[in-house]
């Protein structure tokens, strides 16, 4: 039995925020009632293993709502198995968007999963309105959309947008980089530095906030993952558990690896120097890498060495962070 005061605060939930106060609330002057296509990104890569890198859609920016996760939001509700809208009378037309739907509008996907769970669980509505729609820095929530949207797509133990936003440690850890990184890059590096350091202590994940790592990341499992100060990571990158993307130890500047896009590193690897590992390359599990691997070849082994030789090196046909393949060659 919920007190008094726990159904007086569900009842009255969510609050009411007025568009006036806008300027003292930078997340509301930015997501509130503002048109779904006003703001669009330039094009991202292209999540489609067998697609190209790169492909010429656009996502617009999501609408948040303060008034009510129950309503505002023009989608069927989703069925509590995660698996499948609940049936309506769609026409053709709007059936076609909905299939679209999870792909194109994260924020909105996550939106109604919350509604969901709240209405199963109502105690849990103060935590996930606070936590769903805390963001600010609009640059941080567009790579924050595309993470979300990696872990959905190539982790099948995420059940839900909301269920990785609240509580992968991977995800949480590569935001938590993203606002440490943007402090660094503002000489704020004493609080960019204890995040780091908080969230090394957390998470088990340690990512110096110089680092420069893109858009669409998987951090999977997470635990153990060292990325140095110069490191690179480009977009669409799948990273495992227990990867170091270190330093050989006597190098000082510019002395941690360069990772392309859409490669993707296996558990326990090491990957040391400035090196560079070519877009679309595949890193098995367990190697250590100390020399460049071009573009969609397979290196495996310590010291690692490229499948089919160096002279001739099996291409891949397929961008392997997003097939998620760590077998085939």
């Amino acid at each position: 039995m919920l007190s008094q005061s726990t159904q007086r605060t569900l009842q009255s939930f969510p609050p009411t925020l007025s568009l006036n106060n806008q300027h003292k609330n930078p997340m509301a002057a930015a997501c509130f009632g503002v048109s779904r296509t006003a703001i669009t990104e330039p094009n991202p890569l292209s999540q489609d293993p067998n697609g190209s890198q790169f492909d010429d859609k656009k996502y617009s920016s999501a609408n948040f709502y303060l008034s009510s996760f129950t309503d505002r939001v023009s989608r069927p509700p989703i069925c509590p198995d995660r698996s499948k809208n609940v049936q309506t009378d769609l026409n053709a037309d709007e059936a076609d968007h909905d299939k679209d739907y999870e792909v194109d509008e994260p924020w909105l996907k996550m939106q109604d999963e919350a509604r969901c769970d709240v209405e199963q669980e109502p105690i849990l509505s103060s935590y996930y309105y606070s936590s769903i729609l805390s963001q600010r820095d609009q640059e941080i929530m567009g790579a924050v959309k595309d993470d979300l949207r990696a872990v959905k797509q190539r982790d099948p133990a995420c059940i839900s947008y909301v269920h990785c936003f609240l509580n992968f440690k991977g995800f949480l850890a590569c935001q938590a980089h993203r606002v440490a990184h943007k402090l660094w890059s503002e000489d704020r590096m004493i609080l960019a530095l204890l995040i780091q350091n908080r969230v090394s202590e957390v998470f088990a994940v340690d990512i110096h906030p110089g680092a420069r790592i893109g858009r669409g990341i998987l951090l999977d499992h997470a635990t153990g993952v060292v990325i140095g100060e110069t490191a690179v990571v480009g977009n669409n990158v799948s990273i495992l558990h227990k990867v170091t993307l270190g330093g050989t130890g006597k190098a000082s500047g510019d002395r941690h690896p360069k990772i392309g896009n859409g490669v993707l590193i296996g558990a326990g690897t090491c990957i040391l120097g400035n090196i560079r590992i070519g877009d679309g390359a595949k890193i098995g599990a367990g190697s250590v890498v100390l020399k460049d691997v071009p573009a969609r070849t397979t290196a495996v082994g310590n010291p690692a060495r490229l499948i089919g030789g160096k002279d001739n090196p099996i291409k891949l046909t397929k961008i392997p962070s997003l097939t998620m393949d760590h077998i085939s060659i």
